[in-house]
């Protein structure tokens, strides 16, 4: 591993005395408009290193990811600086960090510990038929308490009904791409990009018009699990286990769920994010971006501020009013969400060059047909954050001048494109552990729980076997 960082390091170096310095008054536009393809390197270092090393080396990234995150932020970040000026690489990181990355972690903390003070007690064995009603329970709350918040309500009852399997990685996995993605895809409080359209002029109603597309591939993906999850059933109760060999006598009951009360939580939590929203259109106090003035020309708007107080209140209302013994059935602890925070720093300030360069480049790609921007917002947003992908590729859109559609803050969008960008960006979350963020958090109570994992690629091997034919079929059917 000494060699990895001495590797890192070296790059670092290399890097330093190979790019150009501009003048520092050039402005940031001059700086995106010169900035090399290249620069990219580190953020696929940093997907590299939570593919790679955590089959070659286990023990050293689990104690030491927060480690790796951040060489791979310093083999970005102090290049950059030298070649761009310190002044430059201070906005770009304040403009991550502050408008980005700490909106996002504190909503998926908010939901991560008002979901988890939710249990349901009673008997669920994880049969094949069981398994596909939580699946389909948590695929049609993701749009409504969002991705997040459904998979955190339903993994630990999932996780719990299969604990008599010897292999249950697949549930896990079909898992992740219904509940955790696709079924998100309703309405704007279902993902992150979909709320941003809506903040964009995109009327909250209007992703009822994806209801098409999670009928066909809920039709697949159910079909589809059914076959495989039957398949290892049966395999298990050839060898000898069963259903119920792993409940007590007192889990043996019927089922009852414990810790409404945080529903209500949950409530609040969706309040502030659409509040960050509407409170720029229906106060003058809050619009123009009003805010902190933080560095240059970066503001921390009020209606954000807002939003994180009203979310860390529900957190913390939760984590008081939960009773223990709910938080002990769930096996509640924050190593999942530590984990998905230190990953996503380094991805968040690593990946800050890629959204630059697609930005600046996005419109020269070419893509104008639907069944393009489908495939390409989706897989940038199978490697990058899902919201800026689909900002970039709403931009791009509404640039092509449609005369009828949806009217946007960034100009017409026709129908199918808005389609193919929304469908692109919220079912291919689902094609990679860091696709989304809810993703990469299942795993880690899943192996929390003792269920092995698929590692990155081989989770990919999944997405690619089951997903991407679905979503060939989706661009067939509704794009074609």
């Amino acid at each position: 591993m000494n060699r990895f960082l001495k590797f890192l390091l070296s790059l670092s170096t290399v890097a330093m005395t190979t790019i150009l310095p501009i003048a520092a008054n050039d402005g940031h536009e001059a700086v995106a408009a010169v900035l090399p393809a290249w620069s990219v390197i580190p953020f696929i270092g940093m997907l590299l290193s939570i593919a790679v090393i955590p089959l070659t080396h286990p023990h050293w990234w689990e104690k030491n990811m927060h480690v790796a995150a951040g060489i791979w932020s310093l083999v970005f970040i102090v290049p950059f600086a030298f070649a761009y000026g310190f002044s430059e690489a201070w906005f770009r990181l304040l403009e991550s960090m502050l408008l980005d990355y700490v909106p996002f972690i504190v909503l998926l903390f908010g939901l991560f510990v008002a979901a988890s003070g939710i249990a349901v007690r009673g008997t669920l064995p994880g049969t094949p038929k069981v398994n596909m009603l939580i699946l389909f329970i948590g695929t049609m709350l993701a749009s409504w308490i969002g991705t997040t918040g459904a998979a955190m309500v339903m993994i630990r009852p999932l996780i719990r009904a299969n604990k008599w399997r010897k292999k249950a990685a697949h549930v896990i996995v079909f898992f992740i791409f219904l509940v955790a993605n696709i079924g998100g895809c309703l309405t704007p409080l279902g993902d992150p990009p979909l709320f941003m359209g809506f903040q964009r002029g995109v009327p909250f109603t209007w992703t009822f018009h994806l209801a098409p597309f999670l009928l066909l591939n809920m039709i697949i993906l159910f079909a589809a699990f059914y076959f495989i999850d039957s398949y290892f059933c049966k395999k298990e109760l050839a060898e000898g286990r069963s259903p119920l060999d792993e409940l007590s006598e007192s889990e043996k009951e019927p089922i009852r769920i414990e810790g409404l009360h945080n529903l209500i939580f949950i409530g609040m939590i969706i309040v502030g994010v659409i509040a960050n929203g509407l409170l720029p259109k229906e106060f003058a106090f809050f619009a123009d971006n009003a805010g902190i003035p933080v560095y240059d020309e970066i503001v921390f708007p009020y209606a954000t501020i807002v939003e994180i107080i009203i979310i860390l209140v529900a957190a913390f209302l939760s984590l008081k009013t939960t009773k223990e013994s709910i938080h002990e059935l769930n096996e509640f602890s924050h190593a999942p969400i530590i984990e998905v925070a230190t990953l996503f720093l380094g991805i968040f300030i690593t990946m800050i060059p890629a959204l630059i360069f697609l930005k600046v480049h996005g419109a020269q790609l070419g893509i104008h047909d639907p069944w393009q921007l489908f495939w390409a917002t989706g897989f940038l947003s199978s490697f990058l954050d899902n919201t800026p992908t689909y900002l970039v590729f709403l931009q791009t859109a509404g640039a092509i001048g449609s005369t009828t559609g949806i009217h946007t803050s960034v100009g017409t969008v026709s129908q199918i494109m808005l389609e193919a960008i929304s469908a692109g960006a919220v079912f291919m979350g689902a094609n990679t552990y860091i696709g989304n963020a809810p993703n990469f958090m299942v795993k880690s109570i899943a192996e929390e729980n003792g269920i092995k994992m698929p590692s990155f690629f081989g989770y990919m091997g999944w997405s690619i076997a089951i997903l991407i034919p679905t979503f060939i079929i989706d661009m067939v059917v509704f794009f074609l």
